[in-house]
Formats: C-alpha cells, sequence, structure tokens
C-alpha cells in the first residue's frame, strides 16, 4: 500500500494552518506550500515538511510536487488572496486564478490521487431572500459581487473543467465567512470582535452574518479528501446570525459594553459620509459598501449536502465567539 502524502498550499494562513495541525495530529505526512519570506511560517506545525514557493510561478512549484513514486498524493489548495474592494487587481487575479490553474495543470500532470479546491460562497451566484442557496451547477463571474468572488469563480470553473476534460479527480468546497481562534493573521472577524471590545465599534448594521468555525471547516476539508466525489462541491457554512445577536454574543462573552444602535444600511452609509463611523474600510465608501453588501445579502446557505456526504457538522456560533474572545483576551489583545 502507497503512502499518502498531503501536499496543502496556504499552509501559513488561517485555514490552512489549522488544516496542517490536524493533519499531523492523525499522523499524516504534510508537506506545507509556505511563500518565501513570510513570517506566519513560524506557525506551521514542526512535523510538517515546508516547502517555499510561489503560485505565481509554476517552476517554484515543481519541488513542492516532487513526490516519490511509492507515495499517494492528495493535494489541499487553500491559498487565495482576498480583497475587499470592488477594483480589479492583477495580484489577486494571478493568486486566485493563475495560481488555481498552475497547481490544477500540476495535479493533472502528475496524476495526483485527490485534489480538494477551497473556494468561497462568495462565488456561488446569490438566491433572493428567503431561498436557501446551495451548491451550483455553473458559474457567473461576471454576475458576482466583488473583485475576490469573481476570481473565486472563475478559478472553480477551472477546477471543474479539468474533471470533465482531463481525468482530474477534484471535490470543491465553499467556505461561507471563517471564524475561530488562533488566527495569527488577525482577520476580519477577530478585527471586528477586537474593535467591538474596545468600545470602537458604535453602532451595527441590520443585517446577517454567516461564518463557519476554522477548526469544523478543517475537519470538513480533510473528510472531503476521502469522502468527496469526484466533479462535486459542498458547502461548508453555519447557521445565519443577526447582527443583533452577534454584538450580544461578543458582550456576553467579553463583558464589553452592548452596542444598542443597529442603522438600515442607508443610514450606515450616510453616516460614513459624514465622517461619523469607521468602517474596516476606512473612508472608502465603495469598501463600506461591500462589507454592507456581505452583512445585507442572503447569507442563508445549506450544509445539507456536506453533512450528508462528508459527516461535515459545525459547533454552535456561541462556542466560536467565546474560544474567539478567549483566545484574543490571552494574547493580550483585548
Amino acid at each position: 500500500m502507497k503512502e499518502k502524502i498531503y501536499l496543502l498550499t496556504g499552509a501559513a494562513g488561517f485555514l490552512g494552518n489549522n488544516i496542517s495541525h490536524q493533519l499531523v495530529s492523525e499522523g499524516k505526512k504534510v508537506r506545507a506550500l509556505v511563500l518565501k519570506g513570510d513570517p506566519a511560517v513560524k506557525y506551521v506545525p514542526s512535523e510538517a515538511e515546508v516547502v517555499f514557493g510561489d503560485l505565481t510561478d509554476l517552476n517554484s512549484l515543481k519541488a513542492f510536487f516532487d513526490v516519490p513514486e511509492n507515495h499517494e498524493v492528495i493535494v489541499i489548495h487553500c491559498a487565495s488572496l482576498v480583497t475587499t474592494s470592488p477594483e480589479p487587481s492583477p495580484k489577486v487575479y494571478d493568486v486566485n486564478v493563475t495560481g488555481t490553474q498552475n497547481i490544477v495543470d500540476l495535479c493533472v500532470a502528475k496524476q495526483v490521487k485527490k485534489l480538494v479546491h477551497v473556494s468561497s460562497t462568495g462565488a456561488i451566484l446569490e438566491e433572493p431572500h428567503g431561498q436557501v442557496i446551495r451548491e451550483p451547477e455553473q458559474f457567473h463571474p461576471d454576475q458576482v459581487v466583488g473583485y475576490y468572488a469573481k476570481t473565486k469563480a472563475i478559478a472553480t470553473q477551472y477546477v471543474l473543467e479539468a474533471v470533465r476534460n482531463k481525468g482530474l479527480d477534484a471535490s470543491v468546497v465553499y467556505p461561507s465567512g471563517i471564524a475561530g481562534p488562533n488566527d495569527s493573521a488577525f482577520g476580519p472577524l477577530v478585527r471586528f470582535v477586537i474593535r467591538y471590545c474596545r468600545g470602537e465599534i458604535r453602532v451595527g448594521v441590520d443585517g446577517s452574518f454567516n461564518a463557519v468555525d476554522v477548526r469544523d471547516l478543517a475537519d470538513g476539508i480533510i473528510a472531503c479528501t476521502e469522502q468527496g466525489r469526484r466533479g462535486e462541491g459542498y458547502i461548508l457554512s453555519n447557521e445565519m446570525v443577526p447582527m443583533r445577536k452577534m454584538f450580544d454574543l461578543i458582550s456576553e462573552a467579553s463583558g464589553a459594553g452592548r452596542v444598542e444602535t443597529i442603522l438600515t444600511p442607508e443610514q450606515m452609509q450616510a453616516m460614513s459620509q459624514g465622517s461619523m463611523v469607521e468602517s474596516e474600510g476606512g473612508s472608502n465608501l465603495e469598501a463600506l459598501k461591500f462589507e454592507i453588501y456581505n452583512l445585507t445579502r442572503n447569507n442563508q446557505f445549506s450544509s445539507e449536502k456536506a453533512e450528508r456526504e462528508l459527516g461535515f457538522h459545525t459547533r454552535p456560533f456561541e462556542e466560536t465567539i467565546a474560544d474567539t474572545v478567549a483566545w484574543l483576551r490571552s494574547e493580550g489583545e483585548i
């Protein structure tokens, strides 16, 4: 029987780090792709073999894929570049699209056993409010909102075309937002929790939030390497949490004062134009509009398929927030 080796891109990131730690805890052999000079390499488990390379440089990926013949290769591609800007970005395109094409092409050339591609629910065309969003049959890059979503839709389509036309065994996972402790990169949710606990958030927007715990997401992705069907996609999401509940959960977990005011999107935009409120997008009104869209869009995703086929489940969002607050407190951030 061949020994399995897991090739993991984005290994120094929030999700990749959790996947790598979970794999090595199970005694799996892991090779981690890390961008040269990335200080977050220190968070990659010592048991993993680190290979420095760049998704956008095909030649630099050759060492990553150079595996002895007696190994069965499983590739988990979770590296991507996230942006909240609606403006086209050559760098974002290069990482998310060209980088994915390079990984797929090498998977085909090396005849890997399995590829699991981490896409995004943002790549899925939104359904009207009141309708549940499920795994897509086709993609519409020019109709999704945001440049990040567009690049993820293009990249995911390339993966599935390789399944149909090049004999690749690949499955796709579509995470919603990602939340949880140990986010060394201090991503959007963690920054939001910090600002809330420090009293920097004075108002909220009447909307909802959907974020899966990174630990449960990592488990679902690993399960997909074994149980994911060829050419199939799986939404890995959580319950839809109203902004009012989000505020209350953070206050309960941290003891921070409860933010009472919830504005309509129109009121929030008017306030931002009057420089009365800060946002993650700073003074950039377009970035703020994108943030508001993400809170007011239809965030009702279904993970029924993943639950049925992968055994996926997610812990209550209350636990995720409580653990995130506890970690931030241990880091001295709140």
